[in-house]
């Protein structure tokens, strides 16, 4: 069985990220999304609710699964039983900082292999950071983040007010 890692922070998960599941979805057998609890940043939503909202924007992809995790990715695979980490590219940047992190990964882990996929063109200006910036300057991101997630920054930014 061909078992895949989609990590990340994914705070928010966007339809970029949507896409690459998908994708991924039909290259291997399973697919996790790991949600990385990164300590150094302050999150928009906590982990819990980003797992809940991957969970609830991912219920058609029947060979996916989402958990979170913290420590060492490679750690975090070995225990999960993958050797395939998928990584989305939107863009030459993102190629070049995916490119270290997955050189970086090779070195550590010689037996992880990194997958790249681009982003479906359609999402390749949609991050993220973007998202999380156009809410609280009311922009419209309806369309760039599954409805469950547009909604749940609506009621975060409501709250916020």
């Amino acid at each position: 069985m061909r078992r895949a890692v989609c990590s990340g922070s994914f705070d928010p998960v966007t339809m970029g990220h949507i896409d690459v599941f998908e994708r991924a979805s039909r290259m291997f057998d399973e697919i996790i999304v790991g949600v990385f609890h990164n300590i150094r940043k302050e999150p928009f939503f906590s982990v819990d609710e980003r797992v809940r909202l991957i969970r609830e924007s991912t219920g058609h992809i029947p060979n996916l699964s989402v958990h979170s995790f913290s420590g060492l990715l490679p750690d975090y695979m070995r225990e999960a039983g993958a050797s395939v980490i998928v990584r989305g590219l939107r863009s030459v940047t993102d190629f070049e900082y995916e490119l270290q992190q997955a050189q970086m990964l090779k070195h550590i882990a010689p037996d992880i292999e990194t997958v790249f996929i681009l982003t479906g063109q359609e999402y390749y200006f949609v991050s993220s950071s973007g998202i999380r910036e156009l809410a609280v300057f009311g922009g419209d991101i309806h369309g760039l983040v599954p409805m469950c997630v547009e909604e749940a920054i609506i009621k975060k930014m409501k709250a916020c007010k």
